[in-house]
């Protein structure tokens, strides 16, 4: 297990060194002088002058070829830059350095790091409840195959899965927060400061976020467990007199369950990486809500290209929590 983390380990750092420069040539050269000219362009009209264009290409090492770029960009993110040009001044940037941002002023470090916890808080409550919910309703289903209960489970699932997610958004909010007042219309609040009112603020977003995916993950546990209860090891379990319960959660479960906690830990790492409409709909300024912005015009390359690099490593991360769950959730999968 050791040797397979270690080499998982590598095998990660290396797809993050290479979504890295992904990033970097899709936003910082293959959009051409146009990150510098949207930063000039942020100082206001009239003050765009081929000077400060110039300084600010500089600054952003569009005079130099594109490995010396990428590196010096690379280290930034882990030494800091010291000067950063951006509208007529010189900023700091401390490490991790993604730049500074037009929208702001401020280092997109932090205001990555302001805006985060309200995306974690929306992502954390959203998953929590879709995937026990949901895992809940595929083994009930799986339970009572070919009965009314099943048809009704998944004939629901089915209904729900029809709609798209962003009407359920919208529409959730418009009835119980606009017309009915059940829940509060938008906003976060911090759950440091008072977590039984950030769950009033967020009980909605988390209910809506649930609705929408919890159907696909009691689909999918139901065709596991109903594979997994016709193998032999269920048989001979219950041939032994183990008690139903028991045996659907003590070992069904936990022989379906993998594939489900691989879809889990994408659809998570994408909910960590922002989840626009939900901010958008609800008024929660987290990073999806930022990202969106900063494609308003001029766009924030900064911004854009930080949240799509932290959504990449994310996902990387989220694969390798995955691959090492697999010992221990399955003892039949082995790791060499």
């Amino acid at each position: 297990m050791t040797g397979f983390i270690v080499r998982r380990l590598l095998s990660s750092a290396l797809v993050v060194v290479l979504t890295s420069l992904f990033v970097f040539v899709l936003f910082f050269k293959g959009l051409g002088t146009a990150p510098a000219q949207n930063y000039c362009e942020a100082l206001g009209p009239g003050k765009c002058t081929p000077v400060k264009l110039q300084a600010i290409e500089h600054s952003m090492g569009m005079d130099q070829s594109v490995a010396a770029n990428y590196a010096q960009w690379a280290k930034g993110i882990f030494v800091g830059r010291e000067r950063v040009y951006v509208d007529g001044k010189y900023y700091a940037c401390p490490a991790p350095c993604l730049g500074i941002s037009i929208m702001t002023g401020d280092p997109v470090w932090q205001d990555l790091k302001q805006k985060y916890p309200a995306t974690l808080t929306v992502a954390v409550g959203g998953a929590a409840l879709y995937l026990t919910f949901g895992v809940l309703m595929g083994v009930l289903a799986a339970r009572w195959r070919g009965t009314a209960i099943d048809r009704t489970l998944v004939g629901g699932s089915l209904v729900v899965s029809a709609v798209p997610d962003y009407l359920i958004i919208l529409l959730s909010w418009i009835f119980f927060s606009l017309r009915w007042h059940i829940f509060p219309n938008v906003g976060y609040y911090p759950i440091t400061e008072d977590p039984l009112k950030t769950i009033s603020w967020m009980a909605l977003p988390w209910l809506v976020l649930a609705s929408t995916s919890l159907t696909d993950y009691a689909r999918f546990t139901r065709g596991q467990m109903v594979e997994t209860l016709s193998e032999d090891f269920i048989r001979t379990a219950q041939a032994k007199g183990l008690r139903r319960r028991r045996l659907l959660f003590r070992h069904a479960l936990r022989a379906a369950i993998v594939p489900v906690i691989t879809i889990f830990g994408l659809d998570f790492a994408g909910l960590l990486s922002g989840t626009i409409f939900i901010e958008q709909i609800f008024g929660i300024d987290g990073i999806g809500h930022w990202g969106l912005q900063a494609l308003s015009t001029p766009m924030d390359i900064n911004v854009v290209s930080a949240t799509v690099l932290v959504g990449a490593i994310l996902v990387v991360m989220a694969n390798l929590l995955v691959d090492v769950a697999y010992g221990f959730l399955d003892p039949r999968v082995t790791v060499a």
